[in-house]
């Protein structure tokens, strides 16, 4: 019944999405009928969203239930399970992950419908008199239909999937009493709740933009026009992105018990690449917008992003890499290589159609300018992204072409990540203090003298305290110029507010976010990235670790702390069998509390999982593994402990990074205001000549 009923939903929402296609494409496309074919698109996207919700529900409902008459539930369900984490095994495996993965980009879809409905209700407000006001059909009329069809296209690949190779709700008869329940790894933590939708909103996230991209070469409008209409979309969507990325580094760091929160695992890599391309774009847009430039390389990064996501879907359930993070192998791999390739030629032929109005309206004037270091800060982005693309891919190539494998290990990322990170990072204080066009020497020596003497100072105290490698003394450096000259713009910032408004300095702050930002929640971003590096050179120049094997009683010694050996336990838990040590932890002689690293026997699937303990505190962290059990021996326990000095820094430069985000596309009262006159801004037609920007 569960299989049935599921299954229509997919069908359903199949339907759905066709028919937003067809009226989304009637719409933008069409000479007549164009507020009927509006509608039925955006009730379309409704429909679909509605359908797939229907079939998330059947899903959860049957995982909950232990219906294993459903296959998926039969192949990730147990009886032993927890309540949550059977709940969140909907993405532990391959068929549930892309039921969830539809279902976002259900939603994404309908909530685009239903914010741009102020564009039909401003038309009908004006008797449809906006035509021949603006000599035009207004922009947003025909644009928001197309974008809609975009979407929809999305959605049928990934809705076909459902009904055909990925379908969750296939029916297994007779049913098994019980299963093995979901990837041990996957219910060993409860960040597994929070890590893979976050990178699933991130990444579905990133259609939107890329469909405003399609629909503005579809229509010809390669203005900054499809920039400004996508950018919450993409700021929203690499906020999501960033979130599990970092999310992911905490799940690492706190179930797989190496000490570490980042390993240039291949689907770690998949992520990565299209935050870089989006971080570059959301640069780059600012120069289009500002002065006419980048439209190419600009819509070639959207398009590139979105591609970028469909390939890590692709690494991560096509069965090509071994992975903690990877699926098992699917049938699916073929299909998705397919559809990238027909993304990437059928973008490409949109960009060749609209060459002739591609071209640039302004010019890179100096050297010195905000244009030029935005430019390359995007050329050390793409860089970057090469760079990891290659490492992650090479070994594929070689076993392809070859049959060896090989492995391409963190040696090689971290040579290369290094010197771009530290150059990207002195390009964060660099860019937002130049102005645009050019510079004269004394604005320089006005806006940079205050951070390089900062900076300067700051690496003499860290020569101080007693740091000597080289390139963590440079990250010390680089991060207190930018942060002086963050400091510096808000304070400019500021100080006109208090002279313009007459306000207080506090007034004068929250009217920096209300009425800009954009710019603004973009510093706080930035000082995100600086505490993140700050966190990572720290914890890994002053980084400790020690293992040794210990009598009740015994203490270990390591940096700062102590930890003394109490005794061993085992208890039996419904779904595993868990072994743990208890352990005093001291910290400069007092007494911090207790600690209890454990082993836990998965007996469904006869692994064992290592779960650490973690005492954190805003200086450093108390990592304990425990590494073995030893009762003959007479309850001898092997513990590693690792001394992680500033690493929860980390974790708060992604919540600062995420403040910032959420500020920048936090709706104002502003925007509100204009936001239907906006939309009623005249087009080209598809066959007029290109306007200068």
């Amino acid at each position: 019944m569960l299989s049935t009923l599921g299954y229509a939903s997919v069908i359903a929402g199949l339907m759905g999405a066709l028919l937003a296609v067809a009226a989304g494409a009637h719409a933008g496309l069409g000479r007549s009928g164009g507020e009927t074919s509006t509608a039925l698109a955006r009730r379309a996207a409704y429909f679909a969203f509605f359908a797939m919700s229907g079939g998330m529900a059947v899903m959860e409902v049957a995982l909950l239930t232990h219906d294993f008459s459903v296959e998926y539930v039969a192949r990730v369900g147990s009886l032993e399970t927890p309540t949550y984490y059977t709940a969140i095994s909907l993405w532990s495996s391959l068929e549930g992950s892309i039921l969830f993965w539809a279902w976002i980009l259900a939603g994404y879809g309908a909530l685009l419908a239903f914010t741009r409905r102020r564009e039909w209700d401003a038309h009908r407000a004006a008797g449809g008199r906006v035509t021949a006001i603006q000599g035009g059909l207004a922009q947003g009329l025909r644009t928001t239909p197309l974008v809609i069809a975009v979407i929809g296209v999305v959605q049928l690949f990934f809705f076909g999937l459902l009904a055909g190779p990925a379908n969750p709700f296939g029916i297994v008869d007779p049913a098994p009493l019980n299963g093995p329940g979901p990837n041990p790894l996957l219910q060993n933590h409860p960040l597994m709740g929070l890590h893979p939708p976050m990178l699933y909103f991130g990444f579905v996230g990133m259609t939107i933009p890329f469909a405003f991209a399609i629909a503005g070469l579809v229509r010809g409008n390669v203005e900054a026009r499809w920039l400004r209409d996508s950018r919450r979309w993409m700021v929203a969507g690499w906020a999501f992105l960033t979130m599990g990325i970092i999310g992911g580094g905490w799940w690492s760091y706190e179930v797989l018990g190496w000490g570490g929160a980042w390993a240039w695992d291949p689907v770690e890599n998949a992520s990565f690449l299209p935050w870089l391309t989006a971080t570059a774009f959301l640069h780059s847009a600012m120069v289009q917008e500002r002065r006419g430039m980048l439209k190419t390389w600009n819509l070639s990064l959207m398009i590139g992003t979105f591609l970028l996501t469909l390939f890590g879907t692709f690494l991560t359930r096509s069965g090509v890499i071994d992975s903690v993070h990877a699926f098992t192998e699917g049938v699916i791999g073929p299909v998705f290589l397919g559809f990238i390739a027909f993304v990437a030629l059928g973008s490409l032929a949109l960009i060749g159609w609209r060459s002739n109005r591609l071209h640039a309206a302004g010019q890179v004037e100096s050297a010195v300018s905000r244009e030029s270091a935005f430019i390359l800060n995007n050329l050390l982005l793409v860089g970057f992204t090469f760079t990891v693309l290659l490492g992650t891919m090479w070994p594929l190539v070689v076993e392809a072409l070859r049959g060896d494998r090989i492995s391409v290990g963190p040696p090689y990322f971290d040579s290369v990540a290094s010197p771009i990170g530290l150059a990207l990072l002195f390009l964060m204080g660099i860019g937002p203090a130049l102005p645009w066009r050019r510079t004269s020497r004394e604005q320089i020596a006005r806006s940079f003298a205050g951070p390089v003497i900062m900076g300067l100072t700051a690496g003499v105290g860290a020569l101080a305290f007693g740091m000597r490698a080289f390139l963590p003394i440079l990250t010390i450096v680089f991060a207190a110029f930018v942060l002086t000259t963050i400091f510096q713009e808000f304070q400019k910032g500021i100080a006109a507010r208090r002279r313009i408004a007459e306000r207080s300095v506090g007034g004068a702050l929250a009217d920096l976010f209300t009425r800009n930002g954009a710019r603004y929640g973009g510093y706080v971003v930035h000082v995100g990235v600086v505490v993140i590096a700050l966190a990572i050179s720290v914890a890994w120049t002053w980084k400790s670790e020690r293992e040794m094997t210990l009598r009740p009683g015994e203490r270990l010694a390591i940096a700062d702390y102590e930890i003394e050996f109490v005794e061993a336990w085992g208890r039996e838990e419904a779904h595993r069998y868990v072994i743990g040590a208890t352990f005093d932890a001291y910290r400069d002689g007092r007494e911090i509390g207790q600690e209890q690293p454990r082993l836990n026997f998965y007996t469904a699937t006869q692994q064992t999982i290592a779960t650490p303990s973690v005492k954190s505190s805003l200086t450093s962290d108390l990592y304990l593994t425990l590494m073995a059990v030893e009762p003959e021996r007479g309850e001898h326990v092997t513990v590693r402990a690792i001394v992680n000095p500033g690493i929860v820094w980390l974790w708060i430069g992604g919540m600062i990074m995420g403040l910032g985000a959420l500020l920048a596309i936090w709706p104002r009262r502003r925007d509100r205001m204009q936001a239907v006159g906006a939309e009623l801004v005249a087009e080209p037609a598809a066959d007029a000549p290109p306007r200068v920007a």
